[in-house]
């Protein structure tokens, strides 16, 4: 499979402006990827900054519809990230669309960083399914920090996640560090695609990537805006389970109870005691 990542800068609010630069990379990639990676919130920006988001979207909007008639032209999958409106409720969102399906999977943000809480609604549910033999799984930026959300991923029989992220500065060696090890914990393949430039009085981080089930990486970016290409070989699933199998190596009905010891300054600590 040949996945392309696309950091890509985007304007809070400009739907018109970011829709076209989707829907242009898009063509450009015609003939050229099967998969292609968008940051998070890339058809419509952040929040602004003064709270406005009447420029969500609807799943079933026109916005949409036409990324979904690109795929299909363009015969490529996308990845793309927006803020959704859905009655009431704010969602930071992510869709699969498929030349076969449209809108094949919808992923709402589990994980809300400490700003976007004031506005959205964390999703309650992780999504996995499988395209083109490969069974390929949705996670958004903070998402990837917490290693419980791969790992039921991974056991949903996840081969591929596909994280749309929106990193700042000082954190971008975060979801890079995160990156290299939900891949090799979880056995499968992890791509990033990341925005770039400046917004909402941030840095982007960049730093797009792609990591194999081994924990290496395959490709990357730096800091400007860009694209990159890989080529996902899928049998080093089977090369990285071949020795060991985290998934079915894990011991998770170990017990324990908790000792508590008095010490000579009177203050008290405990430790696990597995049984």
């Amino acid at each position: 499979m040949r996945i392309t990542l696309a950091q890509f800068t985007c304007r809070e609010g400009d739907i018109a402006h970011n829709l076209a630069a989707v829907l242009a990379q898009i063509e450009r990639c015609s003939g050229q990827t099967d998969l292609l990676v968008l940051p998070e919130t890339q058809l419509t920006g952040f929040t602004h900054p003064d709270g406005n988001t009447d420029y969500a979207l609807q799943l079933q909007g026109p916005e949409l519809a036409q990324v979904v008639a690109a795929s299909q032209r363009a015969g490529i999958a996308v990845a793309v990230g927006f803020l959704e409106q859905d009655g009431t409720q704010l969602f930071n969102s992510s869709v699969l669309i498929t030349p076969e399906q449209g809108i094949y999977l919808h992923y709402r943000k589990s994980h809300l960083w400490t700003n976007e809480r004031v506005e959205a609604q964390a999703g309650d549910r992780l999504v996995c399914g499988l395209w083109r033999g490969r069974r390929i799984g949705l996670l958004i930026c903070y998402d990837i920090e917490f290693p419980e959300a791969s790992r039921a991923l991974a056991l949903m029989g996840c081969d591929l996640l596909l994280v749309t992220d929106g990193n700042m500065d000082p954190y971008g060696h975060v979801h890079r560090n995160a990156l290299l090890a939900r891949a090799q914990d979880n056995q499968m393949f992890v791509a990033m695609a990341n925005r770039a430039g400046h917004g909402c009085g941030m840095q982007f981080a960049g730093e797009s990537l792609v990591v194999d089930p081994l924990g290496r990486e395959v490709a990357s970016l730096g800091r400007e805006p860009g694209i990159v290409q890989a080529e996902l070989d899928f049998s080093l699933l089977e090369a990285a389970r071949r020795e060991y199998r985290y998934l079915e190596d894990r011991r998770l009905a170990l017990s324990g109870e908790t000792q508590w010891q008095q010490r000579d300054d009177e203050q008290r600590w405990w430790s696990l005691i597995p049984r």
